[in-house]
């Protein structure tokens, strides 16, 4: 499954997102459609960087992803800040609450591994279903150009002194999807590497399409921002926030 072994290197490679600011962001979206949450439900939430910095901020956040290993993590992560949430292992698309919440909130590429209008609309549907009435979905997405002009083809690598990786990537214009094969050597406590592989694809999906599906699941006030801004994104924008209300 995706994410199983990676979920112990992941955090030391994404090192340099500034989780606290992409936090505080989401918020300053929820507070320019009239939301001030209290409550909240984090969708692929991987190691649970950002479910830690919502439970800092007061929030009661319900946090859910499919790989059971990057839920440990996030586990360790919420006990050693002090701070808690409820952990849920849960496909996106089958999600279920209790009860509503103000908010329901997709970062870091969670919508882009969703390859087909059918899971899409999954997951649309079920946010909706999660919100109170009037609550606001919120998630971000690489762009077309991200997916297409940055990684592409391409090839990256980075070797650290516990960690090396080799990521080769495959743009297939036809499906707008690239397929990403990742290697990684992690060095164990004897000195030996050990190396694991896992494959990713991830779909470029056309803002104006996102919107229209929204609409039809039951959303309203659909918005779409640039890289953490409140402005319109660019054409070379990398990442694109959505934002839309459920109707009351």
């Amino acid at each position: 499954m995706m994410y199983e072994a990676f979920a112990a290197v992941y955090d030391r490679l994404m090192d340099d997102f500034d989780y606290p600011k992409w936090a505080d962001y989401y918020l300053r979206l929820l507070a320019r459609n009239g939301k001030t949450p209290g409550t909240i439900c984090e969708c692929a939430c991987g190691t649970g960087s950002m479910t830690v910095e919502f439970a800092a901020r007061g929030l009661r956040v319900t946090a859910s992803d499919l790989s059971g290993d990057m839920l440990e993590v996030a586990r360790q992560k919420l006990f050693s800040r002090g701070v808690s949430a409820m952990l849920v292992r849960r496909d996106m698309c089958e999600m279920e609450l209790p009860r509503p919440v103000d908010a329901v909130v997709c970062a870091c590429d969670g919508v882009n591994y969703l390859t087909s209008d059918a899971r899409l609309t999954a997951f649309f549907r079920r946010a909706n279903e999660m919100l109170v009435p009037g609550g606001i979905l919120a998630f971000d997405v690489s762009s077309a150009y991200k997916l297409r002009s940055i990684l592409g083809n391409g090839f990256f690598g980075e070797e650290r002194d516990d960690v090396a990786y080799l990521w080769f990537n495959h743009w297939c214009e036809e499906r707008q999807t690239v397929s990403m094969d990742l290697t990684f050597f992690v060095r164990e406590k004897d000195g030996r590497y050990r190396r694991f592989s896992e494959q990713h694809v991830q779909k470029a999906h056309a803002p104006e399409h996102l919107a229209e599906l929204l609409q039809t699941c039951g959303f309203e006030n659909v918005e779409i921002f640039g890289d953490k801004t409140l402005a319109a994104p660019g054409a070379t924008e990398a990442r694109l926030h959505l934002i839309a209300r459920k109707g009351i």
